[in-house]
C-alpha cells in the first residue's frame, strides 16, 4: 500500500496509542525511510475473554518494511516494548533504546529465541541517527523509569518531536533530569509538529516528584515493627531504590519475589540504578529465620495480577510467604484503569488474612510518571510547535490536550486529534489529513496473533454468560429420517439431573424441527442446522430467559 501524500511531504500516523492508553507505535515517513518510534501492547479489557495482549495491526509497515530505518525505543514500560517480539517476527529491523529499555528487550528477544537475529544499538541522549532524508536525535525526560527519551526526527520539511512518557521531575531519584535545555534548542530551531503525551491531561496540576514519595516511604519504615511486604511497578526503578534505600536506613535485609521484580533488581544493579550491598540481600530461605522487624519482601502484583507474587501470598498459595500477624503490605501504586476491581480483591484477602494493608488511595506513596496540565504546558512552550498532535490518551484526554496546546498560542487550525491509521501529510506550511490505513487491533491468544476477531469472541461472551448447549443426532437425509437421537448435552446451562423435563421437552421439539428441516426442497445438512440453531433459540429462551450457545452436531449417513 502507498500513501496518498505528495512527494515534498512528511507523513505522520499512529499504530496504535491514539484513543487508548497502551499499544503506542507511531511511524515518521519521508519519501522512502520511515521512523518508528516504540512497539507497545495494551493489556485486554474484561470483555476480551481469554485474550492474553492487544497489539497493533502491522500490515502497513510489513508491505513496507523496505523503508523502515529504525525501531526507535522512547523508555522501557510495556506500553512501549512490549510487543516487540511481535514487532520483529513480522519485520527484523534495527532497535534503538537506552540502557535500561535494552536491558529489558534483551530479556524479552531472549525469551522468544530472538536475541541472535535482531540487530541491537544501545543510544544515549548524544546519539544521532543519519539517514538519507532523516535524521533522528534524542532528550532526555523525566518519567517513573529511568533512561527515558525524547525524540526529535529531523525531515527535510521539518522536524517532527515525539515526546515519549513524561513529566518535570526536577529531583529525581535517579540523578537523570530532564533536559530542558536541549528542548529549548529543539524549539528555538523550530519545530514543525508535536506529538505529545496526553495521559494526565485532565489533571490541573504540577505531578509530584518522586522525592516527595521517598519521604513518606521513609516516614512509613520509621512506624513499622513488622514484615513490610513492598509491591510497586518491576520496572519503577525509583520507587526500588527508595524502598531499598529506606530499608537500609532501617538495618532491614531485603528479599525479592517475581521473576520481574527480580530481572528489574538485577538490571538495576548491573546499571548502577540500585546500590544493595551484597549481604544485605536474603533468598527466600532465609526471610522466615530473620526478625520480623529486620525484613523487607520486595515484590510484584500491585495491580492485583492474580498470579503475581503478592496476590499468591494474599491468597495463600504462595510457597515460602505467608502473613504474620503484624505485616505491613504497602501499594506503592496506583489501579491502572480496568484493574481496580483485582486490586481491590487483593487488599481484602490480605486484610482477612490479618495484615495491614497501605495503598495510595488514601496515602502519599505514590506520585504519577506522566505530566499533569503545567508540565503539558510546559513542554509546548519550550518545544513551540508550528502544528499539535495529542498522542498517548483516550478521546477525551486528546481533546484537553488540544486546548491546553491553544491556550499557550498554537492555532486552532494546527490542531489535529486523529485515530489510529490516519496520516497527517506535512510540508513546511500545510498540514492535512491525507489518507487512512487499516489499524484494527490485533488480539494474541496463546501462540494465535490475529486468529481471534469479533465472531469468536461473541461465542466467547454468550460462553461466559449463558453456558453451551450441544445437539446430537445421526441423520439419514436421502431418506429423510432420524436414525438415532437427538441427544442434548449442556455445560454452563443447566444443571442436566434436575432438568429432564426441559431436556425431555427440547429433545421433541429438535425432532420434529429436524424432520421438518429435511422435508424442504433442497434440504442440506446447512440449513437443517440453521433451523435447529433457531428453533432452539426460542423455545430455551421461552422456558428459561437465557440465550445459550447452541452447537449442533450431525452424523450424516
Amino acid at each position: 500500500m502507498e500513501l496518498n501524500i505528495n512527494p515534498n511531504e512528511a507523513a505522520v500516523y499512529a499504530l496504535g496509542g491514539l484513543g487508548e492508553i497502551g499499544k503506542n507505535t507511531y511511524g515518521i515517513q519521508y519519501g522512502d525511510e520511515i521512523i518508528i518510534i516504540d512497539a507497545g501492547v495494551k493489556f485486554p479489557e474484561d470483555e476480551l475473554l481469554g485474550i492474553d495482549y492487544v497489539i497493533p495491526d502491522y500490515t502497513y509497515i510489513k508491505e513496507n518494511r523496505d523503508k523502515i530505518k529504525a525501531l526507535v525505543i522512547t523508555h522501557g514500560h510495556e506500553d512501549h516494548i512490549g510487543a516487540i517480539h511481535f514487532f520483529l517476527q513480522a519485520l527484523n529491523v534495527p532497535v534503538y533504546a537506552g540502557p535500561l529499555a535494552m536491558a529489558l528487550i534483551k530479556n524479552k528477544l531472549e525469551e522468544h529465541n530472538l536475541l541472535k537475529t535482531t540487530e541491537l544499538h544501545e543510544i544515549d541522549e548524544d546519539s544521532v541517527l543519519t539517514y538519507d532524508n532523516l535524521s533522528v536525535e534524542f532528550f532526555r525526560t523525566t518519567h517513573s523509569i529511568p533512561d527515558t527519551f525524547g525524540v526529535a526526527v529531523h525531515t527535510p520539511v521539518g522536524t517532527i518531536v515525539e515526546t515519549g512518557d513524561f513529566k518535570f521531575d526536577f529531583t529525581p531519584t535517579t540523578k537523570q533530569p530532564p533536559n530542558l535545555q536541549k528542548m529549548a534548542r529543539i524549539g528555538s530551531e523550530g519545530v514543525l509538529l508535536l506529538m505529545s503525551d496526553s495521559t494526565n491531561a485532565e489533571r490541573a496540576e504540577f505531578t509530584k516528584s518522586e522525592r516527595w514519595v521517598g519521604k513518606t516511604i521513609h516516614k512509613l519504615f520509621d512506624e513499622i515493627d513488622g514484615r513490610i511486604i513492598f509491591a510497586t511497578f518491576a520496572s519503577n526503578m525509583s520507587r526500588v531504590q527508595m524502598a531499598t534505600e529506606a530499608a537500609l536506613e532501617h538495618g532491614r535485609k531485603i528479599a525479592v519475589f517475581g521473576r520481574s521484580m527480580e530481572s528489574a533488581v538485577n538490571n538495576g544493579l548491573a546499571l548502577g540504578y540500585l546500590d544493595i550491598p551484597e549481604d544485605m540481600l536474603i533468598d527466600a530461605h532465609e526471610v522466615n529465620k530473620l526478625p520480623p522487624e529486620k525484613v523487607l519482601i520486595l515484590c510484584t502484583g500491585s495491580q492485583g495480577e492474580p498470579m503475581a507474587a503478592l496476590a499468591r501470598i494474599a491468597n495463600g498459595t504462595h510457597k515460602q510467604i505467608k502473613i504474620q500477624p503484624n505485616d505491613t503490605v504497602i501499594f506503592s501504586s496506583s489501579p491502572i484503569p480496568g484493574n481496580t476491581a483485582s486490586v481491590d480483591r487483593v487488599i481484602n484477602e490480605l486484610e482477612e488474612a490479618g495484615a495491614r494493608v497501605i495503598h495510595g488511595k488514601v496515602n502519599n506513596i505514590h506520585a504519577s510518571g506522566h505530566g499533569g496540565q503545567e508540565e503539558q504546558k510546559l513542554m509546548l512552550s519550550l518545544i513551540k510547535p508550528k502544528y499539535f498532535m495529542p498522542v498517548h490518551g483516550e478521546y477525551r484526554m486528546l481533546k484537553v490536550h488540544e486546548g491546553l496546546a491553544h491556550d499557550i498560542g498554537v492555532p486552532e487550525d494546527n490542531t489535529f486529534i486523529l485515530d489510529n491509521g490516519d496520516v497527517l501529510a506535512l510540508t513546511e506550511d500545510s498540514a492535512r489529513v491525507a489518507d487512512h490505513f487499516p489499524a484494527e487491533d490485533t488480539y494474541v491468544d496463546g501462540n494465535g496473533i490475529g486468529d481471534i476477531g469479533a465472531a469468536v469472541l461473541r461465542d466467547r461472551k454468550l460462553l461466559s454468560e449463558d453456558g453451551l448447549v450441544v445437539v446430537v443426532a445421526t441423520i439419514d437425509l436421502a431418506n429423510k429420517e432420524i436414525t438415532a437421537g437427538p441427544d442434548i448435552l449442556s455445560r454452563g446451562f443447566i444443571y442436566m439431573r434436575e432438568s429432564e423435563d426441559l431436556i425431555n421437552e427440547g429433545r421433541k421439539e429438535i425432532f420434529h424441527t429436524i424432520l421438518m428441516a429435511m422435508r424442504e426442497p433442497n434440504a442440506t445438512e446447512h440449513s437443517i442446522r440453521n433451523a435447529v440453531v433457531s428453533h432452539l433459540q426460542r423455545f430455551l429462551y421461552g422456558k428459561t430467559k437465557r440465550r445459550p450457545l447452541i452447537l449442533p452436531i450431525f452424523i450424516m449417513v
